[in-house]
């Protein structure tokens, strides 16, 4: 049907459903990592497309995890199997086949996916809501509701379980090229026609009928033995080799008088319906559905059909946190992750894109981030009641699930909390600095890392950021850039960039030593202290990590393979200049396989970062009588993930550059680059190499400083050789 017969209304969406469409759109994302480069225009103009008929979307996201998983590690290691695959196949000359093969491989996922969705709904100005759980019960809560704030819902089949009678499967936005005088800048490209785009949909009345009038209670638990994320597949089912159907499914439960306990007992010899407990499984998927969690309109937490609700459904869900956190949660302000920790008391380190194969990247997640995850855990717990206190935490890692960790958080090392309270600057002694600042370092940012070092320089000033609040609301922390500067702050205490007088400490000084080469970029500022980070941890350098990967420089001697790795690595951090369309060019295992480590890195400190702001919150120290908390989520650093495009564009340039005769002459930079740029199709390539050599400027200035302050940098030696060696190829 024409998109035009919902016009008026208001439909609510499933986030995931969306996503899980919208990204095959961008086929090479599992190939890159990080957020797309095209998706978020064509989100845009479908957006535009459903205003045009006055349709009003409200997106709703997953919150916490729910249910038991059986596998948790399952679908990651199938998508990065499925990855190297692809790989191999590209490898081979295949593009098409490995183009498809990446697109079919589950990554990125949905989850990864939702913040960049959020930001992009929020830029267009687009509700969006996080359940506490299942968006899904969230929006059969809306459309449901007695004043129905929903009219419509566009989602899984999935949603006819929380009694939803007619859905959207299908949102078809096509888009036309223009030619000829339409051109823009003289090259084909493409637009959204609204008025061809349509709608499918399915209810269930008429699913029903189709399945022989199938009662309705057989059709809800046929779904549900049919497998889902509430119930595994009925056992028997996964060994029929043609598959099954729901109408298969049906079958069975009919031909057992409807009766779950009856059909069970028909396999006794079926040991995986004993191995996992199928009766009571079923029983408490069937529970979690019909009194699921949802957040009211009214701001509560509670289950559908309150007043039949038993008063232990949180043991068919997950444990229930305090209803503030929930807000933070359904507002945007906060991610799942560390809460979902919190609740379930397990840490999972799933497989990333390339596998996870190499001791580097393993020994990083295991060694180095597990601290900073477990003082992001103990950072809200001491926030909370004393019982998440005495909460078991086990972390788990897909590479090793016989060596389970466990830690109760009242072990841990004691959180700074205390010096962090001592974090109470208001907005306008920020100003003050910032405008004594202005000549040096004009159009400083409050909230950026860049305000938040350069002003402790002043060693007075630093003394006078030591604050405190008072209780009765006269200081309460109001503006978004006062909450913002107050938790960089806090955050960088916590990573030892400040120390508790507020005084910037050695690292604290090599920040603050780099930033100024990269202006005013959020970006790049980014990318340089996740630079700084990754130095700390020891893998920002050329070492063979991913001996294995296909994708490392080829070109030159050993000293130029050395080199344009490192180089390279230091590219993956930046961001390549783009259009909105997908990206075509060369592919690097070897470079998705550092993005890796660069991901796990940035969403550590994105963790500690977002505990040290709602802490804030949690402790009182702000006013919480507002509604900008995306955009404090937005402005916080680390929001943003890049992917490892640059990196493998400025590969491309230094590695075939090393095949040339003489690689520092002009005429054979200028070719290369001509070259680099008729393999990387769309990428603005002068501005990519410029980015990219200006961070590497900064971080080769990093390692100097912090040579100078006593920190030991791996093979700090080489930098300046490297850096000799590059500035006859830039």
């Amino acid at each position: 049907m024409p998109i035009s017969a919902l016009g008026d209304s208001i439909i609510g969406i499933d986030a995931a459903y969306y996503l899980d469409q919208i990204q095959q759109k961008e086929p090479l994302l599992p190939a890159l990592g990080g957020f797309p480069l095209a998706l978020e225009s064509r989100i845009s103009k479908e957006l535009d497309a459903l205003r045009a008929f006055g349709i009003k979307p409200h997106f709703v996201f997953d919150g916490l995890d729910y249910g038991i998983d059986d596998d948790p590690f399952g679908p990651s290691t199938a998508s990065a199997t499925q990855n190297v695959e692809a790989f191999d196949t590209y490898e081979k000359n295949m593009a098409p086949q490995a183009m498809q093969l990446f697109k079919t491989s589950g990554n990125p996922t949905p989850a990864f996916l939702a913040e960049f969705l959020k930001r992009t709904l929020h830029k267009n100005g687009v509700l969006f809501t996080v359940a506490p759980y299942s968006a899904l019960a969230q929006l059969a809560y809306l459309e449901n509701h007695p004043r129905q704030f929903v009219d419509t819902i566009y989602g899984p089949s999935e949603l006819f379980l929380y009694g939803v009678d007619k859905l959207i499967t299908r949102l078809n936005f096509p888009y036309r090229l223009l030619d000829g005088p339409e051109k823009v800048n003289g090259k084909n490209t493409s637009h959204l026609v609204p008025e061809d785009s349509e709608f499918s949909w399915v209810d269930r009345r008429t699913c029903l009928e189709e399945l022989g009038h199938l009662p309705s209670e057989v059709f809800i638990n046929s779904l549900l033995l049919a497998g889902s994320r509430y119930l595994p597949a009925f056992p028997p089912l996964k060994g029929t080799n043609k598959g099954y159907t729901i109408r298969d499914v049906s079958t069975l439960i009919t031909g057992s008088g409807c009766s779950i306990v009856n059909l069970c007992s028909q396999y006794p010899d079926d040991a995986s319906i004993q191995h996992l407990d199928y009766i009571d499984r079923y029983k408490r998927a069937l529970t979690s559905i019909r009194h699921h969690v949802v957040i009211t309109m009214e701001g509560d937490i509670e289950p559908l059909d309150k007043g039949n609700a038993p008063s232990d459904v949180h043991e068919c869900l997950g444990q229930r946190l305090p209803e503030e956190l929930n807000m933070y949660l359904s507002r945007g302000l906060i991610r799942p992750r560390v809460l979902n920790w919190l609740a379930s008391g397990k840490i999972l380190i799933t497989a990333p894109y390339d596998g996870g194969d190499s001791k580097v990247y393993q020994d990083l997640v295991r060694k180095d981030l597990e601290p900073m995850r477990r003082q992001a855990l103990s950072l809200l717990a001491d926030s909370l009641n004393r019982y998440y206190k005495q909460k078991e935490i086990s972390t788990t890692y897909w590479y090793d699930q016989t060596n389970i960790e466990r830690v109760i958080i009242k072990d841990l090392h004691a959180t700074p909390k205390d010096p962090l309270a001592s974090w109470h600057l208001k907005e306008e002694d920020m100003l003050e600095r910032r405008q004594a600042l202005n000549e040096e370092a004009p159009n400083l940012a409050l909230g950026s890392l860049s305000f938040a070092v350069r002003s402790l320089r002043d060693s007075k000033f630093a003394a006078r950021t030591v604050t405190r609040s008072s209780k009765d609301g006269r200081r309460l922390l109001k503006s978004r850039e006062e909450i913002c500067t107050n938790a960089v702050w806090r955050f960088l205490q916590l990573r030892g960039y400040i120390d508790v007088h507020h005084q910037l400490t050695s690292w604290g000084r090599i920040l603050d030593g780099i930033l100024p080469i990269l202006g005013s970029d959020a970006g790049q500022e980014k990318a340089a202290f996740l630079a700084l980070e990754l130095l700390r941890a020891g893998v920002l350098n050329a070492d063979t990590m991913f001996n294995q990967y296909s994708g490392a420089p080829v070109h030159g001697n050993d000293i130029d393979k050395r080199n344009c790795m490192l180089v390279s690595r230091v590219a993956c951090l930046g961001r390549l200049i783009h259009p909105a369309r997908g990206y075509s060019g060369p592919l690097s295992r070897h470079l998705l396989a550092y993005y890796s480590v660069i991901s796990a890195m940035q969403a550590a400190l994105r963790d500690l970062m977002e505990m040290s702001a709602v802490t804030m919150f949690l402790e009182g120290y702000v006013d919480r009588e507002r509604d900008d908390w995306m955009d404090i989520a937005l402005a916080l650093p680390l929001f943003n993930e890049d992917s490892c495009a640059l990196g493998v564009v400025t590969l491309t340039y230094l590695d075939y550059l090393c095949s040339r005769g003489d690689p520092t002459s002009e005429t054979a930079r200028e070719e290369t680059k001509d070259r680099t740029q008729s393999w990387a199709k769309h990428c603005h390539f002068d501005a990519s190499q410029q980015q990219a050599f200006q961070l590497w400027d900064a971080v080769c200035q990093g390692v100097r400083l912090a040579t100078a302050e006593g920190e030991r940098i791996k093979d700090s030696y080489m930098w300046d050789e490297v850096d000799q060696w590059l500035s006859h190829r830039r």
